[in-house]
């Protein structure tokens, strides 16, 4: 006889853990990011960016496009409760050159540009802020391409106003290719997790954190 399923949302994301691997701890194809243990702030807005079409992914998008605010909240509370251990990270297959552009993007941003460094919003860690700023470190370097890339062709949005889309455009593709390159070869520490609410004012005004602490669409 059939087996009840049991009525957990463990069991409930099962289609999630399909692509983002058991715990949500990412798959190996490098397409797919680690969603465990992100803000929990910064999951909710990314699942109503695909359900409200800000960002586009039709299985995303089929998957949520008629869950509640709450079935959302809920979805995004439980990923960002578990913290799988993180794989090794990627070899680097880049120029001293790449790697140390990469670096200062990162580290110290580009003042010409106006591109603030990404440690002045994602930590100086690099895990993360709570309530909605997510980590950097341990994701793969084509999952950070496509992102800059969906941002820099207008494909991906967030709540205005749209901090990474402005960054993106800024940014050359070779600028875009050290940075990530840099990153996905950065090892996790061990106790990596997001840090608590900033204290410091941001460098931009970005609509996802105020929709995070704020509540809002």
């Amino acid at each position: 006889m059939a087996q009840p399923v049991p009525d957990t949302t463990a069991q409930r994301v099962t289609a999630c853990t399909a692509c983002h691997g058991k715990e949500g701890r990412a798959t190996s194809d490098g397409y797919f990011p680690r969603i465990a243990g992100k803000p929990a702030g910064y999951l909710y807005n990314q699942l109503l960016n695909f359900r409200e079409g800000r960002r586009q992914y039709p299985l995303m998008t089929y998957m949520v496009a008629h869950l509640s605010d709450d079935y959302l909240r809920e979805i995004a509370a439980y990923f960002s409760s578990l913290h799988p251990p993180y794989p090794a990270p990627q070899p680097v297959n880049a120029s001293q050159a790449v790697l140390d552009r990469g670096r200062m993007l990162v580290t110290s941003g580009d003042a010409s540009k106006q591109v603030p460094a990404c440690i002045s919003c994602h930590g100086k860690s690099l895990t993360g802020v709570a309530p909605a700023i997510p980590g950097l470190i341990g994701l793969p370097r084509d999952y950070l391409n496509a992102q800059f890339g969906a941002w820099k062709s207008g494909a991906r949005h967030a709540a205005a106003p749209d901090c990474m889309g402005q960054i993106a455009t800024r940014l050359t593709l070779e600028d875009i290719s050290a940075a990530s390159t840099w990153l996905a070869a950065q090892p996790v520490p061990s106790d990596a997790a997001p840090l608590a609410a900033a204290s410091e004012k941001l460098p931009m005004e970005c609509g996802s954190v105020a929709q995070a602490e704020g509540g809002r669409q």
